[in-house]
């Protein structure tokens, strides 16, 4: 019990930067509504599953293809100096949206655009010109709607389940998120979000700052112990990668001569092992449940 305990404590501060439940996972537990989704969405279907581990490394790496999202990440974001304080803002933003109330998924959003007004700069575009940024420019807003989705949405496919109503049915249900975030047209389909994807196409970069932010998603400077899962999964994001994605970030998927390793399986076992450290759901969703039982309850009464 020591061991899975101190394993837990360790996942916990990698992926939240704590090694408790933090007191704003807890906090879901208030609320006065059942939140923009509910148990029975696909949104917390493919949210709560671990495969977003894998998705999650998918996003950061297809993301930086975009040089104005980049410059951003780049010129505001300590991710270097503090990588695990910026994936913890990440993960509290999707599961606030996730799992919260209406009001405390709202002001979450509203949260992250205020700090997005003091990120602007200028990044060179792909044809050499010179270009200013906003990280509340409709059209990054978009680009990191359009990945994140693409991404969350390739891991759950290889390494997880079904989604009740299928990718579409995620689609629809998120670009409620990407409307809070002010995303002009976010897709409602697998249709709509692969057309969206591939107007961006000729506004994606490879050059050094690309391949520097590749080899820091790589290599982060996670403890020990947990160096090996962390090379599995990355290797089994990179699986997921269609080729001209591969050939922007200057990646190959795992082979031993003209043999694929078998990456999948190896990524699944690391998976499992993570899914029984952290529990098979987040302790969020278990938050969220207490918040909408509360409610159905006091409406019962």
């Amino acid at each position: 019990m020591g061991a899975i305990s101190a394993l837990r404590q360790n996942l916990r501060r990698t992926v939240s930067g704590s090694p408790e439940v933090p007191a704003w996972s807890r906090d879901l537990a208030n609320g006065t509504d059942a939140g923009f989704f509910g148990p029975d969405s696909a949104v917390w279907a493919l949210h709560g599953s671990i495969t977003t581990l894998v998705g999650g490394i998918r996003a950061l790496l297809v993301q930086s293809l975009h040089p104005g999202a980049l410059a951003g990440v780049d010129d505001f974001s300590m991710y270097r100096e503090q990588p695990l304080v910026r994936l913890a803002g990440t993960g509290r933003w999707i599961a606030t949206v996730t799992y919260g109330d209406t009001a405390t998924a709202t002001a979450a959003c509203q949260r992250i655009l205020k700090l997005h007004e003091r990120v602007q700069g200028t990044y060179t575009d792909a044809r050499g010109a010179i270009q200013t940024y906003s990280a509340n420019d409709p059209q990054l807003l978009k680009w990191v709607h359009l990945a994140f989705m693409e991404a969350f949405l390739a891991g759950q496919a290889a390494y997880g389940g079904p989604l009740p109503g299928g990718e579409d049915r995620y689609i629809a249900e998120w670009a409620t998120a990407g409307e809070l975030m002010q995303v002009p047209d976010p897709p409602r389909s697998r249709a709509e979000l692969d057309q969206q994807l591939a107007a961006f196409r000729p506004e994606l970069v490879s050059d050094a700052k690309v391949a520097a932010a590749v080899n820091f998603i790589r290599h982060p400077p996670l403890p020990r112990s947990q160096r090996l899962g962390y090379r599995i999964l990355f290797a089994g994001a990179v699986e997921t990668l269609e080729p001209h994605y591969l050939e922007l970030l200057g990646l190959r998927k795992s082979r031993l001569g003209p043999l694929p390793l078998p990456v999948r399986t190896a990524t699944r076992l690391v998976l499992a092992l993570i899914a029984l450290g952290l529990g098979n759901r987040p302790a969020s969703e278990g938050f969220a449940r207490r918040r909408i039982a509360r409610l159905k309850a006091s409406t019962t009464q």
